[in-house]
């Protein structure tokens, strides 16, 4: 043992600090990375958060903001703050814009500020109900921020990493997806939230399928929830480096890189890999659109297409596999699959899930050369 002579014999209580040493060593090495025939034991604290721009598509001049039962809310409208809770008889209120300021309702009273934030009592992320009337409502845990942005209201919630994870497993997962296959997703969506930043100015991301798909929060105990934390704090890694990991609901038998779809690559190359289930159960569709929006709509180009169902609605071109047939002044799109196709396939995942595939077996498929690892901040 280094620092010691042969001729000499440790005392007791040097011995006690080399065994507690060693232990330490080994303990940190052993907590370093997790391989893909393992998985972690202990639980990985994140106190990392994400900014989610919510709503934005509906670009709203009034939502509801609510209190859930046994929370309070606390509006900040600059010196100003409403309390809402179920317990006091306020427990909701009507946020407006007007004159490029934020209009706040609650009651007798009415505030007004160039932003708005609700936290806890504490400043801490509460749950909270928001709604645009007549439209749409979601529930969230987090602090949000309202802001005027362009005419209309721009929504920001900011959620710890994990509960944002949970909420997109929720919402891009079907009700009888097996526990692998959700924690699979888990994965790809942390590293995603991890290494995607940067997509919107105001915010990390948006609750769309540009960004992640997002809505409530599971509820304990279900299975989303039971994936997301079982995978706390594990992300994929290429090259020593968490990626932006994509994935896509259907992959037609074989998933996509992002030179085939006119994409340039980035911190991950991907690969063309089989899906043995969306070859046997392609997801087929049909539409028509104008001659006009035909002309600019290329096969195998993300671009074109991404143009086209921004114009049209996403369920115009569902995926970059189709043929066109000219009908009048009209064009027949005919296609197998949804999405994008690159990355994890959800079908697929699925389908090995219910085959016995663990998540990580799910992961090393449709991500070769890909590493599952503890994220190290």
């Amino acid at each position: 043992m280094s620092g010691l002579c042969k001729s000499e014999r440790p005392n007791p209580a040097q011995l006690a600090m080399i065994v507690v040493v060693w232990l330490a060593i080994n303990l940190i090495a052993s907590k370093s990375e997790v391989s893909l025939q393992a998985q972690p034991t202990d639980p990985f604290p994140s106190r990392e958060s994400v900014h989610v721009g919510v709503l934005g598509l509906f670009r709203p001049q009034e939502f509801r903001l609510s209190a859930r039962e046994g929370e309070a809310l606390v509006v900040q409208a600059g010196a100003q703050s409403i309390t809402l809770e179920k317990s006091s008889g306020v427990e909701s209120t009507t946020i407006k814009i007007a004159d490029s300021q934020v209009i706040v309702m609650a009651g007798d009273r009415t505030l007004r500020a160039s932003s708005i934030t609700v936290t806890g009592r504490q400043n801490e992320p509460v749950d909270f109900v928001l709604a645009i009337p007549g439209k749409i409502t979601r529930r969230y845990r987090g602090i949000l921020e309202m802001i005027p942005s362009s005419g209309s209201l721009m929504a920001v919630v900011t959620l710890d990493l994990e509960t944002a994870v949970g909420s997109v497993v929720a919402a891009e997962s079907d009700a009888d997806t097996p526990l692998e296959a959700l924690k699979a997703q888990a994965v790809a969506t942390r590293s995603y939230f991890i290494s995607g930043r940067g997509r919107h100015r105001e915010f990390d991301f948006c609750d769309t399928t540009h960004c992640q798909f997002l809505r409530n929060p599971p509820a304990s105990g279900s299975v989303a929830a039971k994936a997301v934390e079982a995978t706390r704090g594990l992300v994929l890694e290429y090259n020593t480096h968490p990626f932006a990991a994509m994935y896509t609901p259907s992959c037609s038998g074989r998933t996509r890189t992002p030179s085939e779809l006119g994409l340039s690559t980035g911190a991950y190359p991907y690969y063309a890999v089989d899906c043995e289930y969306c070859r046997a159960h392609p997801v087929r569709w049909s539409s028509r659109i104008s001659v006009r929006d035909a002309k600019v709509l290329r096969v195998s180009d993300e671009m074109s297409r991404l143009s086209a169902v921004r114009r049209l609605g996403w369920s115009a071109v569902p995926s970059n596999d189709f043929s066109k047939t000219t009908d009048g002044d009209h064009v027949v799109l005919n296609g197998t699959g949804r999405g994008h196709g690159i990355g994890l396939c959800q079908s697929g995942a699925k389908a090995m899930a219910a085959e016995g595939a663990s998540f990580l077996e799910i992961l090393k498929h449709y991500y070769p050369n890909s590493s599952v690892v503890l994220w190290r901040r």
